[in-house]
């Protein structure tokens, strides 16, 4: 198969996220990929362990000279997020991603590209195979299901990791060196329905929003972008009050980390009020456009006649849910009371899907200030319970500190100043990195994230800009050749 991204720099970094792109990865589907990291290690002599969990330990000895370095471990995730637009066909369990060169950008084809993990994990392996790289102890450590809930760094023992220094290769920033993140909780609401018969002399109708950029719901939710379900509840619930609508089914969003781009309900109408309703839907698409301006320039609001369903919700439950998903908060709470511009608390209405008597409504809350997010997560929890849904909140993680005295974090301030002449920025991050994890079942180790410049994660439109992964190979390079003595 021919390499469209062959002619990239850093090549051996390019080739092998272009045979990433070529081994189907969505979380949960690693199987191959981990396959494809063993044999590549393996190939060059490497001792390469899978633990219980399915993640990759890569040890490499020192070069000599170096045996009085501190241990360093790259650190990744092998999994990609599967998201794609409505009208591209792609199989996201047995198809390639198809990267695409769009001047200093890669991108892909209708599809998110995964370069969120994947420039991160394919630079950690072309370091590996680097043959005069000066470097101490050096470890890589690629874990699964990263973007499902952090499962690989959740289920990662204590004792297998040798080294004292931890380098995350996941943030998506060029020249900006990440310290702490967010840490992070899932609330889940059901609510049961009855299935009842659609009232006589209603018509049918598919209500849907799409056009939406959506994003990662913690790196983006600063940007002031629409959430398809607050959106399409939006014109349920005032159509329900005026119209007599009565809801069939319901479907937005598709993972729990990503701003949901898309959502679709049917619905029923009385003949009668047909007209009414097809105006109010084509008001409110225009109302919407106004209000987000330029930062949602292909938002559609649509309502197309459709036969009618076979049921419709029942009537308190529909209620139920439409009141609960309009007071359910959404997007930033709160700033970093000294960093204005980061958020600390946010939470996000990922999903909301009705099937065989259930209606699940997802939502993720992150917040670098562990008690904010329970209190948010407390706030969603009350708001879904006094509408009669059932509420479970599982998959919290703990944000991760900054460590101003880092050992790492002196080390590549001054690798950047010399190579590049100028100072990286420290910031924090409202993600959920696997650092806060790992820190956990490794409390001595000394952490930090860097990595090139990727736009819209978890999107279609995801991108990484190729000057920026020179830089950010050429970066992690120097750093290793310049890791800091052991005490």
């Amino acid at each position: 198969m021919s390499k469209k991204l062959a002619h990239l720099e850093p090549k051996a970094l390019w080739n092998i996220f272009e045979d990433f792109c070529n081994i189907p990865h969505a979380s949960k589907q690693e199987a191959r990929i981990v396959e494809y990291v063993r044999k590549f290690a393996e190939n060059l002599g490497l001792e390469t362990i899978i633990d219980p969990a399915g993640n990759v330990i890569i040890r490499k000895h020192a070069t000599p000279g170096m045996e009085n370095r501190m241990g360093i471990i790259l650190q990744g995730h092998l999994d990609m997020v599967p998201q794609k637009n409505n009208d591209t066909v792609h199989d996201f369990d047995n198809d390639p991603i198809r990267p695409v060169v769009d001047g200093d950008w890669v991108k892909a084809s209708g599809t998110t590209l995964g370069a969120d993990n994947g420039i991160g994990a394919a630079a950690a392996l072309a370091a590996l195979a680097e043959k005069n790289l000066q470097h101490g102890p050096l470890e890589v450590l690629l874990t699964i299901e990263e973007e499902t809930g952090l499962t690989g760094a959740r289920k990662l023992q204590p004792g297998i990791l040798k080294g004292e220094l931890l380098i995350n290769l996941d943030s998506e920033d060029e020249g900006e060196l990440y310290i702490g993140c967010a840490g992070g909780i899932d609330t889940v609401a059901t609510f049961a329905y009855k299935e009842v018969a659609v009232p006589a002399g209603h018509v049918a109708y598919r209500v849907e929003v799409k056009g939406l950029k959506g994003g990662h719901s913690g790196l983006d939710i600063n940007l002031g972008r629409g959430n398809a379900n607050k959106i399409l509840n939006r014109a349920l619930w005032f159509a329900g009050r005026e119209y007599a609508m009565e809801l069939a089914s319901i479907s937005g969003g598709t993972l729990r980390n990503a701003i949901p781009r898309e959502s679709t309900a049917v619905v029923t109408v009385p003949r009668a009020n047909a007209g009414q309703f097809e105006s109010w839907i084509t008001s409110l698409e225009a109302i919407v456009r106004k209000e987000f301006g330029d930062i949602e320039p292909q938002f559609s609001l649509k309502a197309a006649k459709v036969e009618n369903p076979a049921f419709v919700i029942d009537r308190k439950t529909a209620a139920n849910l439409m009141n609960a998903i309009y007071a359910c908060p959404n997007g930033p709470m709160r700033m970093i009371g000294d960093m204005p511009e980061v958020v600390e608390t946010s939470t996000n209405l990922a999903i909301v899907k009705s099937e065989n008597g259930s209606i699940e409504v997802a939502s993720l809350q992150r917040s670098s200030v562990d008690s904010a997010k329970d209190d948010l997560a407390f706030m969603l929890q009350a708001v879904f319970e006094m509408a009669g849904a059932g509420v479970i909140q599982s998959g919290t993680y703990p944000g991760w500190k900054p460590n101003l005295a880092s050992p790492i974090l002196k080390v590549m301030k001054e690798v950047y100043r010399n190579k590049f002449g100028k100072t990286p920025e420290q910031k924090v991050i409202h993600a959920g990195l696997e650092c806060g994890i790992i820190s956990g079942t490794y409390p001595n180790l000394d952490l930090i994230s860097f990595g090139p410049t990727i736009k819209h994660p978890h999107s279609p439109d995801e991108k990484v800009n190729i000057p920026t992964v020179v830089l950010f190979y050429e970066f992690l390079i120097e750093t290793l050749k310049n890791a800091p003595l052991k005490a």
